[in-house]
């Protein structure tokens, strides 16, 4: 998303020299996506707890497609929303296969902004890489086999998942043997044409979430002609109880059988209530610093700047990552959209953020 927003306060009307110079020296710079490039699964904790007991096999399906449509923009499944479920199903003690409409080598796309320790580690991961790289073809999957299913993100996902019937198999099965499903951001199209065979929607009357209109609509204005069609409306037209959240925050819906993520910061809460539905408890992790400014732009949507400031404040007292881009992003959109006094104090919140995690004493964790 930076590369949408990073020369949109240019534009402003009326923005000082001064005031661009400020917002650009709030930018966190540093190199910490080189760094942890070379991560590798042993060097993390979270790995080291892993559960060492067989719990069963989860397959995970992502997008064949590589283009938006006829001759449009290149697309494929989104990494970090691969690697973050992946991990989270194999520490808590379950087998994960990764399957795609046609098998074989899916298209990732990979943004190097977003990306953190898991995401790397499952480039230097050879036994997930191969998972990856020789995806099982749909058509081969027995649904039988696995506890639950979860179909990761991905623009492409809106032109292969809606219509497979594969897929449409394995959602009737699982739905009529109380197993479970999960699906984030474009994920869940995979469950928005498939009918029952009682002849109703699966959606329907069922709490659920995805990429909303808003999101979608905000970074490709021109989505409707673009895509099949916009995720949520057809989630709306199949009788689904449809959960909007904040634009690019947090955001899940679940009900028995069914976890679906509104957007790429849905991914953990969406895959760790999976694995509290199989009926486990969760590994613990320590939340990394986009969620927690997540957390932080959450309290501020609620309780205001000062709500925001006392969120960062307690953070930083407990050590933990904070990620300020992420907050400067979210006054960049309110830009976009001339909610000034929203950017304006969301630029002000990530300053506090620097003054506090740059003072004598503290961490700044990324």
């Amino acid at each position: 998303m930076w590369k949408t927003l990073g020369l949109t306060v240019l534009g402003l009307v009326g923005i000082s020299g001064a005031f661009i110079a400020w917002l650009f020296a709030l930018i966190d710079q540093s190199t910490v996506a080189a760094d942890l490039q070379s991560q590798r699964l042993e060097d993390l904790t979270y790995y080291h707890n892993r559960v060492a007991e067989d719990r069963g096999r989860i397959l995970v399906v992502v997008t064949s497609e590589t283009q938006m449509g006829e001759g449009g923009e290149p697309t494929g499944y989104e990494h970090t929303e691969l690697a973050r479920a992946y991990y989270v199903f194999t520490v808590n003690g379950f087998d994960v296969d990764i399957a795609s409409p046609r098998g074989g080598k899916p298209r990732a796309v990979i943004d190097d902004e977003d990306m953190g320790p898991l995401d790397y580690a499952f480039l230097n991961d050879a036994v997930a890489m191969d998972k990856v790289q020789n995806t099982l073809p749909l058509a081969e999957v027995n649904g039988d086999d696995y506890r639950a299913v979860f179909f990761v993100g991905g623009k492409g996902a809106m032109w292969d998942f809606p219509d497979n019937p594969h897929i449409h198999q394995i959602v009737r099965d699982f739905a009529s043997g109380s197993k479970l499903l999960g699906a984030v951001c474009h994920g869940p199209a995979a469950l928005a044409n498939v009918i029952l065979r009682e002849g109703k929607p699966f959606l329907a009357g069922k709490p659920v979430t995805g990429f909303t209109n808003e999101e979608e609509l905000f970074l490709i204005p021109e989505a409707a002609e673009v895509f099949p069609f916009l995720l949520e409306d057809r989630l709306r037209e199949r009788g689904a109880a449809v959960s909007v959240g904040l634009p690019y925050l947090e955001n899940i819906a679940v009900t028995d059988g069914l976890v679906t993520g509104q957007n790429p910061w849905s991914v953990y809460a969406t895959a760790e209530n999976m694995v509290e539905q199989l009926g486990y408890t969760l590994v613990p992790r320590v939340t990394t610093g986009d969620e927690n400014s997540v957390a932080v732009l959450i309290r501020y949507h609620l309780r205001g700047k000062v709500g925001a400031r006392e969120s960062v404040d307690t953070f930083a007292g407990a050590g933990a990552r904070l990620n300020r881009n992420l907050v400067i992003m979210h006054g960049l959109v309110a830009a976009m959209q001339w909610r000034l006094k929203s950017a304006l104090e969301l630029f002000v919140l990530a300053q506090h953020i620097k003054t506090v995690y740059s003072s004598p004493g503290s961490h700044w964790l990324h």
